[in-house]
């Protein structure tokens, strides 16, 4: 079939050219329309139901909020992970689902479950579905600037200005609104005037609720004309609002205005920004759609922000703090370089070993040809043009003109060697002879890639586009490789004129002589083999040497899951004490920004996020915030590296004692949090159901991990803290009155916590009407006790009469997971790898912690997934390898041989290992997946060789003779696919961009495994070739 194949194509040529001309077509028009973006999208199938329940407390929102609707989900098929995050009036339930499900289907499971639920809160309890995103979504935050306006007027702008023509761009799912104050008019009743006319604030917000509304009145005809009947009832200013009447006394209408004042104030926040060191602000969030293209968006989002800035009102600006499509050109460039310097070395390296540019152009225009076609399948498999998917093109270079080389090296060296044969002849008949050799090479490197496109979890979605990359990018480098290729060769290669060697007896054609180069190798290359040949014994005891030391070293090298990856964008994250008031959490925050950019150069600005954002997407308590770091270039920075900075930042927050800090990024952050909750590399989750058992018990683990070596930056989720003041109910007192616990409630609910009464329509605004007493008459707990309640019989009652108020200690918040509590610790790990540090950590806890029944640790965070990448890499590499044996098997119907090829795999291994402890690299999921690569890599030389062998030998050679001549004959197709896959490496190994952490390691191992591979395979695969094909016997060629 494949010589068909090459015979078909050298008899069409005019066709072969018009298909590959309509590829490059098809190729550049996938490219142009690929989606790009940073990464890959690695977000899972996941549901978050977010309920808003305002002045409950943490325990209440559980009990009557979070344990019901987990009740509800529980029971959805496909589920993976079920997880709650409860706090001060805010419950989030977050729903994982298996890989595959569809989000949609998920969303409406979810949606159909809650449904009751939701039904069956108390009144002002409300909530639903949060919006579709992922990890990525975070693509543009700016802040809302402008000297003279207040915070609450920048809100303003933002709300009803900026966020409402932002949600027309096409991609953007929603714009998260940050910090400021929500204008809204609060009314708020003397409980002295309320006394005097016998009324409670029940009755201010009933007359509220009645007075702000108009309804249609149906048509009116009048004079054969048709009007539209309305009534004009709603209130728009303070003054209509205070105008509203509440009743009456002997004929005497009582408005608000005489029982309370009606002001503009902001509704009470759960969050703030804080800038640069100098004070609260105003910021925007823009969400990317899930499955848009980021950059696009993004750039949607400046074309919109440039339409909108004239229009905004005198002095005020969009400031940009964090763009994400700087980090996706950044990142996509790292990868566009490489590729284009990888093809440059490697078609260099053709001209020099081909010593000629008819040859080697031949050769080189594979490049250009299989990079563009692959872009074809990526746009029809819905693979986005990220660092991983274009990195895959840039690692495989070296790889993709394998192909090419071997049937332009035959090619080359049989026209040569013919002077008056037909130049077609010529081409089909080399083409023919490296067919099968060159399909069962390519076949097996795709094989080889079986195991990355098995993955799982996060780590499957980061590099399977890697992987199908690098298979789509092979398959099309094949098929040209035997059509295309020779095509071209019998265009543009010529023979030398003269017959340099003629052909032996029993030869098929006749020899060339070497040039200069080949010449130069094999002085060095034909001694050592003929040695080799005569000490078999020792080499193959050399092998085994330097396979025993590589099996010493592996247990000694450190194994993480990703490498750190520096997205440009450093993101410090402060815990403050629990009780801290908002006010002063955002006075701290400012003066720790002073600080740091005060006394680190290298940062020039700093934007901090306290608390809940406005959909709730991030419950942060009061005491947390996550600071993002506006830094110098790089090329700028006194701080040489990552580590550095890291460092001369902890030694300013050394002088702000009691404030714990971690360091993290926004996508690696957000990628965290998505897939296990937490957002460090290691997470100890300490599973029970009391609190004060998970909290005495959190308190000596956490001691444990500060004594582990490695351990940095330690977190653990605060459960006591949260200052109560818990309003203790008297039955019978009340009883006794006709008083009910609801009574009691509302007052507390209304008096203190306010009640949104209604909105007032303002253009496209919505202005809540709230109603609660002054801030001076509810910020003691003898005011508190002065409440008035209304008893049945209309007897006003102090709230201290009826009840008892007293402060205590409660949670701050309540995670669970599974169905049960739980109490997080989070460490990042500095020095040493995780997989080591979680070791030695598991076993001190161990011995150190005493755990009651019922309650144990689990270990997430990077160190759940590398555990899981590990399982699953144990399970498909075997498959991988049985796969390769049979092709081996198919291709040379012998079992001897495959098992001779197949040796080719430790001698990579060799390699691998010992380049990871020379460079000083832990086995990560990329060095594993540079390991799995090598697979393919290391055989294709195998099959390249003992293919050649196998024809010497028909050709009349003996065993000897073969193993030692087409060694030599093969000695510069090895030596080139080795070079040309070691230098498509080598612009990733020297790149320094975003994502070249992830690259490096697979590049390394890559490198290593290709040289001892190749250096070994050279010598020792004729070697075992002559012992499995003529036995033990010595004999010298």
């Amino acid at each position: 079939m494949l010589n068909s194949l090459i015979r078909f194509s050298l008899s069409q040529r005019l066709i072969i050219l018009l298909g590959t001309g309509l590829l490059l077509v098809a190729g550049i028009w996938a490219y142009r329309h690929l989606p790009i973006d940073a990464f890959p999208d690695i977000s899972s199938t996941q549901v978050q139901v977010i309920v808003k329940a305002p002045g409950m407390a943490p325990e209440e929102v559980e009990q009557r909020v979070t344990y019901p609707i987990e009740t509800e989900v529980r029971s959805i098929p496909n589920q993976t992970v079920l997880r709650s995050i409860t706090k001060f009036a805010l419950a989030i339930v977050t729903v994982d689902f298996a890989d595959g499900t569809d989000i949609y289907w998920a969303r409406q499971q979810v949606s159909e479950r809650i449904g009751t639920v939701l039904a069956g809160l108390p009144e002002g309890v409300e909530g639903g579905l949060a919006p579709i995103t992922m990890p990525l979504s975070d693509v543009y935050m700016f802040l809302v600037e402008g000297e003279g306006y207040s915070t609450m007027e920048r809100r303003t702008i933002l709300d009803a200005m900026i966020r409402p023509r932002l949600l027309s761009v096409d991609g953007v799912a929603d714009v998260n609104a940050l910090g400021g104050e929500v204008e809204s008019f609060e009314v708020r009743p003397n409980p002295n005037a309320l006394q005097a006319y016998g009324l409670t604030i029940d009755d201010v917000i009933a007359a509220v609720e009645r007075n702000n509304r108009n309804a249609g009145g149906g048509q009116f005809v009048h004079h054969d004309a048709v009007y539209l009947i309305r009534t004009a009832g709603q209130v728009r200013t303070p003054e209509d609002i205070a105008g509203i009447s509440i009743t009456s006394r002997d004929g005497v209408p009582i408005h608000i205005g005489d029982v309370g004042e009606v002001v503009v104030s902001p509704l009470p926040r759960f969050g703030g920004v804080v800038a640069n060191g100098e004070g609260e602000t105003v910021q925007g969030l823009v969400l990317n759609r899930r499955g848009a293209n980021g950059r696009k968006t993004v750039e949607g989002v400046k074309a919109m922000i440039d339409v909108i800035a004239p229009t905004l009102p005198e002095g005020v600006r969009i400031v940009p703090f964090y763009d994400r499509s700087d980090l996706i050109s950044r990142a996509v460039s790292t990868v566009e370089l490489a590729l284009a310097e990888g093809i440059v070395l490697v078609l260099v390296v053709l001209a020099l070993f081909l010593a000629n540019w008819r040859s080697a152009l031949t050769a080189g225009l594979i490049l250009p040809f299989t990079v563009i076609g692959a872009f074809l399948p990526m746009q029809l498999f819905g693979i986005t043009a990220n660092l991983m998917s274009l990195g895959g093109l840039a690692i495989a270079i070296g790889i993709l003109v394998d192909s090419a080389v071997v049937m332009v090296e035959n090619i080359h060296s049989q026209l040569q060697g013919s002077a008056d044969e037909n130049r077609i002849r010529i081409v089909a008949r080399a083409g023919q002879e490296v067919a099968k050799p060159i399909f069962a090479g390519a076949l097996i490197i795709v094989a080889s890639f079986v195991p990355i496109l098995s993955l799982t979890g996060v780590e499957g979605k980061l590099f399977a586009p890697l992987a199908a990359t690098i298979v789509f990018a092979l398959l099309t480098a094949l098929v040209l490789s035997l059509t295309v290729i020779p095509v071209l060769a019998g265009m543009l290669m010529r023979s030398s004129g003269k017959i340099q060697n003629a052909a032996k007896p029993g030869q098929a054609h006749a020899v060339p002589e070497p040039d200069f180069l080949q010449r130069a190798l094999l002085r060095v290359y034909r001694p050592s083999l003929r040695l080799a040949l005569q000490h078999r014994w020792g080499s193959a005891i050399a092998a085994f040497v330097l396979l025993l030391g590589a099996g010493i070293v592996f247990p000694f090298i450190g194994r993480e899951f990703l490498p750190y990856l520096d997205e440009g964008t450093m993101i410090v994250q402060f815990e403050k004490p629990p009780s801290i008031s908002l006010e002063e959490s955002l006075v701290l925050e400012d003066r720790l920004q002073q600080a740091l950019i005060a006394k680190v150069p290298d940062i020039t600005g700093m934007v901090s996020r306290l608390g809940s954002d406005e959909l709730r997407l991030d419950p942060m308590g009061l005491n947390e915030s996550d600071a993002f770091l506006i830094t110098k270039p790089r090329d700028e920075r006194e701080s040489a590296n990552v580590e550095e900075l890291q460092e001369r930042i902890r030694a300013v927050l050394m002088d702000f004692p009691g404030i714990n800090y971690g360091f993290t990024q926004p996508i690696d952050m957000r990628v965290s949090e998505m897939l296990t909750g937490v957002r460090a590399a290691v997470a100890l989750k300490l599973r029970g159901d009391d609190l004060d058992v998970l909290e005495a018990k959190a308190r000596e683990i956490e001691r444990v991990i500060a004594d582990t070596p490695g351990s940095v930056d330690i977190f653990r989720t605060p459960l006591s803290g949260q200052g109560y003041l818990t309003v203790q109910m008297n039955p019978g007192v009340m009883s006794s009155l006709g008083l009910t616990v609801e009574d009691v409630n509302s007052l507390v609910a209304n008096a203190v916590g306010g009640t949104t009464a209604t909105e007032i329509i303002e253009g496209n605004r919505r202005i809540p009407v709230v109603v609660r007493y002054a801030e001076n008459l509810r910020d003691q707990v003898e005011k508190l006790s002065d409440l008035q309640l209304r008893t049945p019989a209309g007897r006003l009652v102090r709230l201290g009469d009826v009840t008892q108020l007293k402060i205590s200690d409660g949670p701050v918040q309540i995670q669970r997971e599974g169905g049960r509590r739980q109490v997080v610790l989070q460490t990042n790990v500095q020095g040493r790898d995780v997989v080591g540090f979680v070791g030695e950590l598991r076993q001190r806890i161990a011995d150190e912690v005493m755990l009651p029944a019922g309650y144990f640790v689990e270990y997430g965070g990077q160190f759940e997934n590398q555990q899981r990448a590990s399982a699953r890499l144990a399970l498909v590499v075997p498959v991988a390898l049985g796969l390769i044996f049979l092709i081996l098997f198919f291709t040379f119907g012998s079992v001897r041989q495959t098992l001779l090829i197949l040796f080719n795999v430790p001698l990579a291994m060799i390699g691998g290992v010992l380049m990871l402890a020379l460079i000083g690299l832990y086995l990560s999921v990329p060095a594993s997946v540079g390991f799995i690569a090598l697979l393919g890599i290391a055989v294709m030389n195998g099959v390249v060789m003992v293919n050649h062998f196998n024809e010497l030998r028909e050709q009349g050679q003996t065993v000897h003779e073969a193993a030692f001549e087409g060694a030599q004959r093969r000695l510069r197709p090895v030596l080139m696919t080795a070079i040309l896959t070691v230098l498509g490496l080598v612009p990733l190994l020297l790149a320094t961009g975003p994502g070249s952490e992830i690259q490096k390691p697979l590049a390394w191992v890559v490198v290593g495994g290709v040289f001892t591979s190749t250096a070994l395979t050279l010598v020792l695969l004729p070697v075992f070739y002559v012992w499995t094909e003529g036995g033990f016997k010595k004999k010298s060629p």
